[in-house]
C-alpha cells in the first residue's frame, strides 16, 4: 500500500448513494476524533493480497521488527464489496484496541486491527468514536 494523490472527498463521491452516505458519516466522526490529523488515500495490495483504496488518517511513522521503516496510518476507512472496514492500527499493552473494545462495539467483525460490518446500523458509533479517540491519543503521529 502507498499513499496516493487522489482525494478522500471524490473517492466517497465515487460511491453508490447508500454507500456513499455511510462513508460520509463515518469519514465525519473519524475526522472529528481525530482532529488535526491529516487524511489521505492509500491503494494497493492490502492484507490477504486484495488491492484497496483506504481512506487513512493520521500518517506516521514506524519500525518493523526487521528494521524497515514503515508509513502507516492510525485509522483506515474502506469499502469492501459486502462490507465496511475501519483500521484502527493502535496497541495498549499487548492488545490492539480493535480487540479490547469490540466486545462494545455491536454486530461487527472484529480483527486484529479491523472492525469489520455491513451496514451502519451494527455498529456502536459511540464506541467507534471513543476507540478513534483513545488510538489517537496513543499513537504519535506526523504533522
Amino acid at each position: 500500500m502507498e499513499r496516493v494523490e487522489s482525494s478522500p472527498d471524490d473517492y466517497i463521491a465515487s460511491q453508490e448513494p447508500d454507500i456513499r452516505v455511510v462513508l460520509e458519516e463515518l469519514h465525519t466522526l473519524i475526522s472529528a476524533a481525530l482532529l488535526d490529523r491529516d487524511c489521505c488515500m492509500w491503494e494497493g495490495v492490502f492484507w490477504g493480497g486484495s488491492e484497496q483504496q483506504i481512506i487513512g488518517y493520521g500518517n506516521y511513522s514506524y519500525t518493523r521488527a526487521d528494521k524497515t521503516e514503515v508509513e502507516w496510518f492510525v485509522v483506515g476507512l474502506a469499502r469492501q464489496k459486502n462490507y465496511f472496514s475501519v483500521y484502527v492500527n493502535a496497541v495498549e499493552g499487548k492488545s490492539y484496541l480493535a480487540e479490547l473494545y469490540g466486545p462494545r462495539l455491536g454486530k461487527v467483525k472484529i480483527g486484529k486491527s479491523s472492525i469489520s460490518f455491513r451496514n451502519r446500523a451494527e455498529v456502536d458509533l459511540d464506541v467507534l468514536r471513543e476507540m478513534i479517540e483513545h488510538a489517537g491519543r496513543i499513537v504519535t503521529t506526523e504533522t
